[in-house]
């Protein structure tokens, strides 16, 4: 029966001759040769074949080295997530007011942010009924005269209905719903929150204010 590797076959010729007193052997008696060593005996001093060896058998496939593997896949970059939506949307605070005090309502939320740090430059004031006596004032001096202070960006610019949409944007706009044409807080606020990068103040009625913007502010 041939032997596991784990357990070689010892030969006599491998350990060499026995060397034995010379008192107690003799020549006519020859020194018998020892038999091949079973397969089955492991070899003193040695541990035997391990379990997981002894039953391994030769068609089942050893696991291939980690070079021979297959490369796993590496999974491809992530896409960045989207930008929030409501980062985009302003704050909006309603200052309830009549038609005939949302004006003045309107002067009280700009002194009120000016007060607080808020550069003038930075505010627009849209109304819907009569102009803003200081619009009214630089209107009298002609259109270019009155928009090249809109583009300078310098004070409070102040615009009725009508002008709101050539008003470019700022970051606070105060809308003050002081009457004029029917139908003019619907058309006027929609450009009024468009305009507002990151505050709309809205001085009117809040039944009206929030019918316009279909939800409660």
């Amino acid at each position: 029966m041939p032997l596991t590797p784990e357990e070689p076959q010892i030969h006599e010729s491998a350990q060499g001759p026995r060397v034995t007193p010379a008192a107690s052997r003799t020549a006519q008696t020859p020194r018998p040769v020892p038999g091949p060593r079973p397969a089955a005996v492991p070899r003193p001093g040695r541990p035997g074949p391990s379990p997981a060896a002894a039953s391994r058998t030769g068609g089942a496939p050893r696991p291939a080295p980690p070079a021979q593997r297959a490369p796993q896949a590496t999974p491809g970059p992530v896409a960045p997530a989207a930008p929030s939506v409501s980062a985009a949307v302003p704050q909006i605070q309603l200052i309830p007011a009549s038609a005939e005090g949302a004006l003045d309502a309107a002067e009280e939320a700009v002194d009120l942010l000016l007060d607080t740090g808020r550069a003038p430059g930075d505010i627009l004031v849209l109304t819907t009924g009569d102009p803003h006596p200081w619009a009214a004032h630089e209107l009298s001096f002609g259109e270019a005269a009155y928009w090249a202070l809109h583009d300078a960006g310098d004070d409070v610019f102040y615009a009725d209905a009508a002008q709101a949409e050539r008003a470019a944007g700022r970051p606070v706009v105060v809308f003050a719903a002081n009457g004029g044409p029917a139908g003019a807080t619907a058309t006027t606020l929609p450009t009024a929150l468009a305009r507002a990068g990151a505050l709309l103040i809205v001085c009117g009625d809040p039944k009206q204010i929030n019918s316009v913007l279909g939800k409660g502010v």
